[in-house]
């Protein structure tokens, strides 16, 4: 009998039945997402974050998808596409604004910002170099958590939105260098390869990372000769093993660089130099003793670019010719074949929203995935990112402690 009472959340004491203290398991609450894709400006952007498919599995979740009128329309997905899985199609941007969490591709401009509710989660890209402090205040007013594309990590501690992007840029820089090359535009006249009694096409590539590697395999594919330049021979090891292909490998050095310029015909880069080390591996006077009617193609161009004479363009405007070398400098190659982006993003954002419901939210997810949190570098208005605080004079806290606190 007392045990009966127990469970009920009675004991019976020398004074008759007293209320004890039930306890309870404490387990995750689910949250309902409210998530908005707004439209992007088509001169700059023509990805979309979610594909009418990843939507749909949203929504059967239980939350709802907010998306402007005609954004997925650049990548080849209507209206209809997205209503028909769910999605509500709103004609208003200052709507889907004011959703909980946006998510978004190029980053928002100052007077979208305006627009936004306070206290929302930003999910899109930082192009920190292109960026100026009134846009990381603007952001800090609305008290925004805002997490940035390029440093989202994964449990195996890569770059999954980096690499996605990296492997179609890679692949696409070699289609545009051909495209470059041929009558078409005005090249040379030269195909992008090799036919039997011919000298192939030479392709330097500067780098050994995701981006080059698969610009390599694109053009041994074509038939071209291969020179991969970097700084570290591990690097350059790898690329070869993961080729399967003896390539033309050299640590970089400018006297060897120049040497091997002068012959060729494309030029990748697609190494970032971050803070350290040179400004730039190529410099304008290498470009002047190129071939004329070569092409540059600088896919490190939203970093700031690892070749000199390079200049950041618009898909409306990608190119220009510096010493006779036709030059091709726009940091969102990717978005040249926006479908195929948009599937691969959205593989990785779907399953990072539908990991942030489950947890119960945001807050909740940043704390216990340390893979999203080292992409934040705004936390509810307060800047976590160092790097941007010593550029902007801006005082930044760590997130770490952030997450402790709160």
């Amino acid at each position: 009998m007392t045990d009966k009472k127990e469970k009920s959340g009675y004991a019976f004491g020398s004074t008759g039945f007293l209320p004890q203290e039930e306890m309870l398991e404490i387990g995750k609450k689910a949250q309902k997402l409210v998530i908005g894709i707004p439209k992007e400006n088509k001169k700059y952007e023509s990805r979309v974050g979610l594909t009418p498919e990843a939507v749909e599995i949203l929504v059967n979740n239980g939350h709802e998808v907010l998306i402007e009128k005609d954004a997925g329309k650049a990548a080849n997905y209507t209206d209809t596409n997205y209503s028909e899985n769910g999605a509500q199609i709103m004609s208003n941007k200052s709507d889907v604004f004011q959703c909980d969490i946006i998510l978004k591709i190029a980053p928002p401009t100052i007077e979208e910002i305006e627009l936004f509710k306070n206290n929302l989660v930003l999910l899109s890209s930082l192009h920190f170099p292109s960026q100026s402090e009134e846009y990381i205040r603007k952001l800090m007013q609305k008290r925004i958590t805002a997490i940035s594309f390029e440093g989202l990590k994964d449990k195996e501690n890569c770059y999954p939105v980096v690499r996605s992007m990296s492997e179609i840029a890679g692949i696409t820089s070699i289609l545009i260098a051909s495209e470059y090359l041929s009558n078409v535009n005005d090249g040379k006249g030269v195909l992008l390869g090799g036919v039997s009694g011919i000298t192939p096409t030479e392709v330097v590539i500067l780098g050994a990372g995701t981006a080059a590697e698969h610009a390599a395999r694109a053009a041994i594919g074509l038939g071209a000769f291969i020179k991969v330049f970097d700084f570290s021979v591990s690097k350059l090891k790898r690329i070869q093993t993961n080729l399967s292909s003896r390539l033309f490998t050299s640590v970089f050095h400018p006297r060897v660089m120049e040497k091997h310029l002068k012959s060729a015909d494309v030029v990748i880069g697609a190494m970032h130099l971050g803070d350290k080390g040179p400004q730039f591996l190529i410099t304008e006077e290498m470009i002047k003793k190129m071939k004329k009617g070569s092409v540059i193609i600088d896919l490190s161009i939203d970093q700031g670019g690892c070749i000199e004479t390079s200049e950041c363009r618009t898909h409306l405007d990608p190119v220009y010719t510096k010493h006779g070398v036709l030059h091709y400098g726009v940091p969102n190659i990717a978005s040249r074949v926006a479908r195929t982006a948009s599937i691969a993003l959205s593989n990785v954002f779907n399953p990072i929203l539908l990991s942030i419901a489950e947890t119960g939210g945001v807050q909740k997810q940043l704390k216990q995935d340390v893979g999203l949190r080292h992409g934040v570098y705004i936390y509810n208005g307060i800047l976590t990112n160092d790097r941007i605080g010593n550029h902007f004079g801006i005082p930044s806290k760590d997130i770490d402690l952030l997450m402790a606190a709160f």
